[in-house]
């Protein structure tokens, strides 16, 4: 006879057949619509400008074009509950970042590009501007590069004799605690790119930002050798999660 509650047995079967088969699987509901949600806040930010959303919100924005068919207000509050601030989101690892439902391999690298695409604005806004003359703006972009970071890097800004920047650097990758310098491999460099003067920076993923005494002894070495070259450390910034320390400020340079 006719079929069954899910419409897949049509009594074509023998009946010890029909008992064991399994039914074809539904066609799936299409998720339910949030694009009423999506276009308030859509609208909310073309008229009030980014200051009238909270984070999550914002967050939500920018998970609507990677994830078009889900709800994503619960996946950006789960984002911030577990990495804690909107800065710490975007600079978490992609391994991390899977870990929060709803975020897959594809969202994630997503959303690294986007930081990628972040800094890569960020650095270039530097290469037009006089670097000592927009150091608020050189901190902003080395904690936005390096103050996320699990490992120590050990990075360089290179300066011509305008002081705007040729190249920036990172010119060694450490442990956890430590990063080996080589003023050889550094005045190397500063030399081939006809450098006259040096930011220094490095991290500390502790996030304390204050030196080692091995930092302000490798200071030390690193300015005596770039001084016999005639080259000029402008300041040596170690960049925490919380704040920076400089070498300059605190008058050890």
């Amino acid at each position: 006879m006719g079929g069954g509650a899910d419409g897949w047995d049509d009594g074509s079967l023998p009946f010890w057949e029909r008992e064991n088969a399994t039914p074809p699987a539904k066609p799936r509901t299409p998720p339910k619509d949030h694009d009423g949600h999506r276009d308030r806040l859509r609208e909310r930010f073309a008229s009030a400008g980014p200051d009238a959303l909270a984070d999550y919100e914002l967050l939500e924005l920018l998970l609507f074009r990677f994830i078009p068919r889900r709800d994503t207000k619960p996946i950006a509050k789960a984002l911030l509950a577990r990495f804690g601030t909107l800065e710490d989101v975007l600079n978490a690892p992609a391994d991390l970042l899977t870990e929060v439902d709803g975020i897959g391999d594809a969202t994630a690298l997503d959303i690294r590009v986007v930081t990628a695409v972040n800094q890569r604005a960020f650095r270039a806004s530097l290469r037009s501007r006089e670097i000592l003359s927009s150091w608020s703006a050189v901190v902003d972009y080395c904690h936005a590069s390096m103050a996320h970071e699990t490992r120590e890097q050990f990075r360089i800004l290179f300066l011509d004799r305008r002081n705007a920047l040729i190249a920036d650097e990172v010119q060694q990758v450490g442990t956890v605690n430590h990063t080996p310098v080589y003023p050889r491999e550094v005045m190397g460099r500063a030399l081939a790119l006809s450098a006259s003067a040096l930011v220094l920076v490095h991290n500390h993923p502790s996030g304390d930002p204050n030196p080692s005494r091995a930092d302000i002894e490798m200071t030390k070495t690193l300015v005596g050798v770039a001084e016999a070259l005639g080259i000029q450390i402008h300041d040596h910034l170690i960049i925490g999660r919380n704040g920076h320390f400089s070498f300059r400020a605190q008058q050890l340079l």
